[in-house]
């Protein structure tokens, strides 16, 4: 999996996902042509994190960047 940007730092992930969820993945990216998966990863991973108790200002704004296409 590419590098997911976490400010002026990037860390690259390998993850196992079920093959369902890879297609359905696969097929909201291939009909939504402003989202990538590293964008859609970032905004999954940073939802998941604010909606359990993670209240951290960049965590904040990598959500609110990936899901308004701000984010590189």
């Amino acid at each position: 999996m590419p590098p997911v940007t976490t400010g002026q730092t990037t860390v690259s992930l390998m993850v196992e996902i079920p093959e369902a969820l890879h297609l359905s993945m696969q097929d909201y990216l291939d009909t939504h042509e402003m989202w990538s998966q590293e964008r859609m990863m970032q905004a999954a991973l940073s939802l998941f994190l604010m909606q359990n108790g993670v209240n951290q200002a960049q965590v904040n704004s990598l959500y609110l960047d990936s899901l308004f296409g701000c984010a590189a």
